[in-house]
Formats: structure tokens, sequence, C-alpha cells
């Protein structure tokens, strides 16, 4: 089984979660002999209130998720207060050193250079904040062009519908180009902006 954890926190922003939710949780209810599993994790199952209002409920807490295989950081204003936060980066910085894929959405990029986890790597992130990035690590090759950006064992996306993009890469990583179409056309993801 494939187990892929979401990271919520209070003031997480909704589509930078939701979206790949969305890919991720399709591949996994369309395609159940893939073995995937998709759940959310945060430092307690109390209400996440999101950065637009919505509240959701995470399924696990850090202590009782179970061992991961891909960890999604997703952005929103709430990032602002893990890059401080020495328990959230240590976090990171375990599930990288057990080998988990660590991907971001967005400013959860500025998490994943606080934890030093972009240190000598290209990597992106919502273009707002993408001097921030560069602060937080001058070693980081910021690439402000890239939709997302895989380099390896670390995997960023940046702003917020980019995340979609970047979780139809993880389907195609993971299991296959075939599959990740299969996916995108269930969910109707045909990116055609009205401006």
């Amino acid at each position: 089984m494939t187990q892929i954890a979401i990271v919520l926190f209070d003031g997480v922003e909704e589509l930078d979660f939701a979206g790949p939710w969305e890919v991720l949780a399709a591949w996994a209810a369309q395609f159940p002999d893939d073995r995937v599993s998709v759940f959310t994790v945060a430092d307690t199952t109390d209400l996440v209130t999101c950065a637009k209002g919505l509240r959701v409920a995470p399924d696990h807490t850090w202590e009782t998720a179970p061992a991961t295989d891909v960890l999604l950081v997703p952005g929103g204003f709430g990032i602002n207060g893990k890059l401080e936060d020495e328990a959230f980066l240590e976090r990171l910085r375990a599930e990288a050193g057990r080998g988990t894929l660590v991907t971001s959405v967005c400013t959860g990029a500025l998490a994943l250079a606080a934890a030093g986890l972009l240190r000598n790597r290209p990597a992106t992130t919502w273009w707002g904040r993408l001097d921030r990035l560069a602060e937080l690590d001058a070693t980081i090759e910021v690439r402000p062009d890239d939709r997302f950006v895989d380099s390896g064992e670390v995997v960023t996306a940046a702003g917020v519908s980019a995340g979609i993009d970047m979780a139809l890469h993880l389907v195609v990583r993971l299991h296959s180009v075939e599959r990740a179409r299969e996916v995108r056309r269930y969910i109707q993801y045909d990116p055609e902006p009205p401006v």
C-alpha cells in the first residue's frame, strides 16, 4: 500500500491541499488495485480552520498516522508560524530521513527550506514568495517559471492550482503516464482559463 499523507494546519490554503487530495483520492478510489491510500495529518484531530474559513477534521495526528511513503506540505498564511516550529521542522526532516518522498504546494516549500530539505536543490513556490524562498536558503536554485520541480527526493509546486499538476505528476511517478491520464480525465481537469 502506498500511503500518502497531506499535512493540515490552521491557515492552510484550501486548494493547496484539496486540489492534490482530489487527484490522489480519485486515483485511490477509481483504481483500488493500485493500493493507494490518502489521508490527512495534523498536530491534533481538532478541526483545522483554513485560510478562507473552511473547517476540516484531520484523519490522524503525527503519532497515529500510518508509515508514510509520500508527504505533501501545502501552503497558506498558516505556514509562517511553522517556519519556526522546530517540532514541525524536525518531523519533516525525520520523514525525509526515512526515505519518504517529501512534496509541497505553494508556500509549503518555505517549510521545506526552513527544514533544510531544499539545500542545493532546484525548487519553486508561489510567485509572491520566491524571494523569501531564496532568503531561507541561498543554495536553492529558485525556478520562478516552473509549475513544479522534481529534484528526486523532493518535489515542489508553485502556487495553489499548480498542486493539481504536481499531484498528477506524482501519479506518473508512482504508477504511469496512462494512469495519470485516466485520473485527469475522471476529474475532468482540462484547464482553459477564461481570463
